[in-house]
C-alpha cells in the first residue's frame, strides 16, 4: 500500500505511528500527532460523530482563511479539489473515480437510489426491520408510485435475517434489496459477499447504506459488486459534516435519470466562458448526480482525513478496534450482562451491551468522562484508531462500579 501524497497544509507535520505494512499501531503517537485532545475524555462515539484530526482542522482553517480573500482562489481550489476527493474515495472502496459522486450525506445517496433506480408499479423493495431511518423513509415514500417496501423481521438476536432476505430476492417482484453494511444499533455486519452473489444471479439491485462501515472495515467494490453505496463522512471517516459520497456501479450510471440535477451535471459546464450553450446531455460518469455548490472547504477537510486513514490503513484500524472489545466483553461475561453485538466475524468496531438499567449506566459513564451512545435499549461503544486499551479498561472499571 502506498502512502497518499500529503496536502500542502499538512506537509511536514510529524507522524509518529508506523507506516503501512508494519505490525501494530502506535496509538499514543497517533494521538499526539493528530488527536492531541484525546486524553481529555474517553471518546467512544465514532458511530455518532468522529473527531477531526489535527491536519483536517488545519486544512479547514487554511481554506476558510483563503475564502475570506476570494480573489486568491483559483479553479484548482474548487474542481481539482473535488477530483482529488473522488480519487481518494475511490481508493478507499476500490472503485473507479468515475463511479463516485460527491454528496453532503448518506441520505442524499439513498434518496437518489429511491427516485432514480428503474421501478414500476407492483415492484417490491426488501429491507430489514430496525434499519436506520435513512434507509427506510425514501423507500416508504414510493408508495405513491405503486412500489411497496417490505420490512423483513429480524432474528431472535435482533440482527438482519439474511437467510430470509436471500429467500425474498428469489421473488421476481423484488427489484431492490436495501441493506446497511453495518447496523447502527448493534454493529452487526452483513455478509456482503453472499448478498452480492445472490443479487447478481437474480438481477436484483443491491443498495448499501455504508456509513457505519466505511472507515472501520475494509470495503472492496471491485471484488464485491453492489449497485449503489452511500456514505457520509462525519463518522468513521473523521471528516466534516457536509462531506460524503455515493458510489454508482459503472454500468448503471447512464441508466439513472436523477430527479434533481445540478447545473454542472451536464456536459460542457466546465467551460465558464460558454455557459449559455445549454447542452442537454448529462455527464456520462457519476458527476451527473452531484449538486453544485457542494461545500468546498468540507471536502478539502475530508481529503485530509482520508489521507490519514490511508496512511494508517483500514485493515489495521479494523484489527485495532476489534481488539479493544476485550475488557468490556470480559466484564460482561463475568457479570452476566447481555452483549447485543455479534462477537464473531460478523462483529465490527461497534460494541453494544444491555445492562438492566442502561439509561442510568449511560449517565454514570458520562459523569466518569466516557462518551458513548444509548441506542435501542443498549449502550453503544464505538472506538476508533485513537482509542487505547487503557481507555477500554477504564470503561470496564466504570461499568463495574455502576453495576455494584
Amino acid at each position: 500500500m502506498t502512502t497518499v501524497p500529503r496536502s500542502p497544509a499538512t506537509e511536514g507535520s510529524p507522524l509518529g505511528f508506523p507506516v503501512p505494512g508494519s505490525a501494530g499501531l502506535d496509538v499514543e503517537a497517533l494521538r499526539a500527532a493528530e488527536f492531541p485532545r484525546a486524553h481529555e475524555r474517553v471518546y467512544l462515539d465514532a458511530a455518532s460523530i468522529g473527531p477531526l484530526p489535527r491536519r483536517t482542522v488545519a486544512v479547514l482553517d487554511a481554506f476558510n482563511q483563503r475564502r475570506s480573500r476570494p480573489w486568491e482562489l483559483t479553479a484548482a481550489d474548487f474542481f481539482d479539489l473535488f477530483a482529488l476527493s473522488r480519487a481518494k474515495i475511490a481508493r478507499l472502496v476500490n472503485a473507479d473515480p468515475s463511479e463516485i459522486a460527491l454528496a453532503p450525506n448518506t441520505s442524499f445517496g439513498l434518496g437518489l437510489a429511491a427516485r432514480a433506480l428503474p421501478l414500476a408499479p407492483g415492484d417490491v423493495i426488501v429491507a430489514s426491520e430496525r434499519e436506520f431511518p435513512s434507509n427506510v423513509y425514501p423507500w416508504m415514500r414510493l408508495e405513491d408510485r405503486g412500489v411497496r417496501l417490505e420490512l423483513v423481521p429480524v432474528t431472535a438476536e435482533g440482527w438482519p435475517d439474511e437467510a430470509r432476505l436471500l429467500e425474498r430476492i428469489e421473488d421476481p417482484r423484488v427489484r431492490i434489496l436495501a441493506v446497511s453494511l453495518t447496523q447502527f444499533s448493534n454493529g452487526y455486519t452483513v455478509d456482503l459477499d453472499a448478498l452480492s452473489r445472490a443479487t447478481r444471479r437474480t438481477g436484483t439491485l443491491l443498495v448499501v447504506d455504508a456509513i457505519q462501515a466505511v472507515g472501520q472495515l475494509p470495503v472492496d467494490l471491485a471484488r464485491t459488486p453492489v449497485d449503489l453505496l452511500s456514505c457520509g463522512g462525519q463518522k468513521w471517516l473523521l471528516s466534516p459534516w457536509g462531506s460524503g459520497f455515493v458510489y454508482v456501479r459503472r454500468g448503471l450510471i447512464e441508466q439513472l435519470d436523477p430527479a434533481i440535477t445540478g447545473w454542472m451535471a451536464f456536459e460542457g459546464t466546465d467551460d465558464f466562458s460558454r455557459l449559455t450553450t445549454y447542452n442537454p446531455a448529462l455527464r456520462p460518469d457519476a458527476r451527473r448526480f452531484e449538486l453544485i455548490t457542494l461545500p468546498f472547504q468540507d471536502f478539502a477537510g475530508m481529503n485530509a482525513s482520508l489521507e490519514l486513514l490511508h496512511e494508517v490503513g483500514i485493515e489495521r484500524i479494523a484489527a485495532h478496534v476489534r481488539s479493544l472489545r476485550a475488557p468490556v466483553l470480559d466484564w460482561a461475561r463475568r457479570r452476566g450482562v447481555r452483549v447485543t453485538s455479534p462477537v464473531d466475524h460478523r462483529g465490527s468496531g461497534i460494541l453494544c451491551i444491555a445492562p438492566e438499567n442502561p439509561a442510568e449506566v449511560h449517565q454514570a459513564l458520562r459523569e466518569a468522562g466516557v462518551s458513548c451512545s444509548l441506542r435501542e435499549g443498549s449502550l453503544r461503544l464505538s472506538p476508533h484508531c485513537y482509542t487505547t486499551m487503557a481507555d477500554m479498561t477504564r470503561v470496564a472499571e466504570v461499568l463495574e462500579a455502576a453495576h455494584a
